[in-house]
């Protein structure tokens, strides 16, 4: 699942980084606009729940999403920043 872009250099850089693995673009368009735990991502993506953890935190790394509470240890919220979504505008 290749996402598709036109956009500036970094914005380029981000989405080329998230097209070298499937499952990170799966998880990115998996979570869209919405805030999702990661059992309703691994849900949506297809993808084993086990892999879904380090998937957002390479998304994380790259400013794309981010943890609306990460100081509890299960029951976490995700969403896309406002770079994910600009990146998310970009592709749809």
């Amino acid at each position: 699942m290749e996402i598709n872009f036109d956009g500036d250099n970094m914005d380029d850089e981000v989405i080329n980084y998230i097209n070298r693995s499937s499952y990170r673009a799966r998880v990115f368009k998996a979570i869209g606009e919405d805030v999702k735990m990661p059992k309703e991502i691994a849900k949506d993506s297809g993808i084993l729940q086990n892999h879904i953890s380090n998937v957002l935190r390479e998304l994380k790394n790259q400013n794309v999403v981010e943890c609306l509470n990460p100081n509890v240890r299960k029951g976490r919220l995700y969403r896309l920043s406002d770079d994910g979504l600009e990146i998310l505008d970009k592709i749809k």
